[in-house]
């Protein structure tokens, strides 16, 4: 067979790269809880229409109505994570970025909930148990940046 038309026939041997393979077990799950988590986030929203009370609480923070600065933001936040989710599982070329951001902002508000509520709320201190998965979260996700960002996608 003539060389010039094997060069062009091996674009289509190759296998599709997914990128979803880099990522472990338990990233995996978590996306689906946070795609899950971020269209209640929405449901909540639409929710608090007609009805008065919808409890949302995520990292220390909670609230009785979606329709409130607190609420809000936890609302916010669970649509971003939500997004962040979407982006890892759909293989979308910033989801990395996404996903330290993500990671970077969770362990941020972590922090200021365990020292700033405890003022607030009559002086009890928590220890905020998810920095123990956001930080192998952000240290896996910068693990397989390089990876990722340098897969040939066909």
């Amino acid at each position: 067979m003539n060389p010039e038309l094997e060069s062009h026939f091996d674009e289509f041997d190759k296998a599709p790269v997914i990128r979803r393979k880099l990522l472990p077990w338990w990233i995996k799950t978590f996306c689906w809880i946070f795609m899950i988590m971020g269209l209640c986030a929405i449901a909540s929203l639409v929710i608090n229409l007609f009805i008065p009370n919808v409890n949302l609480s995520l990292y220390g923070f909670s609230s009785n109505t979606a329709f409130s600065g607190i609420g809000a933001f936890i609302i916010a936040i669970m649509i971003f994570k939500g997004f962040a989710a979407y982006s890892l599982w759909f293989e979308k070329p910033n989801a990395i970025s996404i996903g330290k951001i993500d990671a970077i902002c969770g362990v941020v508000i972590c922090i200021v909930s365990m020292l700033a509520l405890p003022f607030v709320n009559n002086g009890h201190f928590m220890f905020r148990l998810e920095i123990l998965l956001l930080v192998p979260y952000y240290m896996r996700l910068n693990k397989i940046e390089y990876e990722w960002d340098n897969l040939e996608i066909l």
